[in-house]
């Protein structure tokens, strides 16, 4: 009889334990699936998406920048000055020769790799935020269905600093923003920035104080436009042409994709971003356009033999792109080595101003030399280099600088201009 009770305490623990499975299968009342099997695509790791045919990218294309300033009737300035007759007769010979004009964005996507471009292209640049070029650039552009670029430097709007009478408003900005209109860096108050000399305050800076006022110009330019405008500025244009690796180093951390001089020169696919040569046109210097259309009319792109560009610091070229030198006499040379043996009889020099030169090529060392002997006479100066190397054309643009007292003293008198 004692073990009664015991059994009874079992049967009451066996009961209970019955009844909490019966609420666990009520709570959940299917059986947990198997799990499928995975699939081939659900096998295949999230981050591996099927990746994006990458777009051919014409690399024999090439590009002429134009810069432009004021448009006016009675050229009293022709260093910065065009009548607006000579501004559509030249974007007419542009339709006319077959040269497509794209827009900056265009050239960049093209320069990464991303989109192709026509063989012979032309971008139309508009300098500083004249009121002429809203007046009467504009509506000439839109005739002809051209897109344009416009660096502006912000104290040169309306109600800065230089903004006068003549200056393009905010307002105007932004219409032509709404419009499809690029528009892009200038500086804030259009001054060399090599020198510490801060010509709104009239002083001379000490270099934190110059340090803290190129931020501003290159820095803060591009802030009060973006802010302004409600754009992203990834373009500057160095006032005058004037630059060094200081300014490029604070232009490229401020965050510009592309620097341009005013060094014209065509753009190739492998020209450096940092100095891409823009040609100015000038009212008393008509054949600064047509050397440019030239250039690009019978350039490589539209089914010639494709040519390789090669990078000018490969070349050790001497003066360097980019480079001022004090004598309009300069010995130009570049060195071959790196692209491999040169049929000597194709090595050929260009130089602005004086065309085909008698350059000496030593293929031992794969030096190329020309020794300047009468006085070039614009203040900038660009050499093309070409030659065959393996069955292959290649060729080099770069373009120097000449000191204005170097050019002046083999050249007639002419204004000196005020604003690039």
């Amino acid at each position: 009889m004692r073990i009664r009770p015991f059994v009874v305490l079992l049967l009451l623990a066996v009961g209970l334990f019955i009844c909490a499975q019966d609420e666990n299968f009520a709570a959940n009342p299917q059986p947990p699936k198997a799990k499928p099997a995975a699939s081939p695509a659900a096998s295949a790791p999230a981050s591996s998406p099927a990746r994006a045919t990458k777009p051919v990218v014409d690399q024999t294309a090439q590009v002429v920048i134009f810069g432009y300033h004021r448009f006016v009737d009675n050229v009293k300035r022709p260093d910065t000055e065009i009548t607006p007759a000579a501004f559509e007769a030249q974007m007419k010979e542009l339709k006319d020769r077959g040269i497509t004009v794209i827009g900056m964005q265009d050239l960049l996507t093209w320069k990464r790799g991303e989109k192709s471009i026509p063989p012979r292209c032309a971008i139309i640049t508009l300098d500083d935020g004249w009121k002429s070029q809203y007046d009467v650039a504009w509506p000439i552009l839109k005739k002809f269905g051209y897109t344009h670029t416009m660096f502006i430097y912000t104290e040169g709007v309306q109600g800065g600093h230089f903004g006068g009478g003549q200056a393009i408003t905010w307002e105007q900005l932004s219409e032509m923003r709404d419009a499809g209109v690029d528009i892009q860096g200038h500086t804030a108050t259009h001054q060399d920035l090599r020198k510490p000399y801060d010509k709104v305050a009239k002083k001379r800076l000490s270099p934190p104080e110059y340090e803290q006022w190129l931020q501003n110009e290159v820095v803060g330019s591009k802030q009060l436009l973006e802010q302004r405008l409600g754009i992203k500025v990834n373009c500057f244009a160095v006032p005058y042409g004037f630059y060094n690796q200081h300014v490029k180093d604070v232009a490229r951390n401020a965050g510009y994709e592309a620097v341009f001089t005013v060094y014209g020169q065509p753009i190739t696919y492998n020209a450096p971003l940092d100095s891409l040569g823009r040609y100015l046109i000038e009212a008393n210097k008509p054949k600064v356009f047509e050397d440019a259309v030239k250039m690009i009319s019978t350039s490589s792109g539209g089914g010639g033999q494709p040519v390789a560009e090669v990078a000018t610091t490969n070349l050790s070229t001497s003066p360097a792109d980019g480079e001022t030198v004090r004598t309009a006499l300069p010995l130009i040379k570049a060195n071959l080595s790196a692209i491999g043996p040169a049929d000597p009889g194709s090595v050929q020099l260009r130089v602005s101003g004086l065309g085909l030169v008698p350059a000496t090529y030593d293929p031992k060392t794969g030096t190329v030399a020309y020794q300047v002997t009468q006085k070039l006479r614009e203040k900038t100066c660009t050499v093309i280099l070409s030659a065959k190397s393996g069955g292959k054309k290649i060729e080099a643009h770069w373009t120097f600088g000449i000191e204005e007292t170097a050019a002046a003293t083999s050249a007639s008198p002419s204004p000196t201009p005020k604003k690039r």
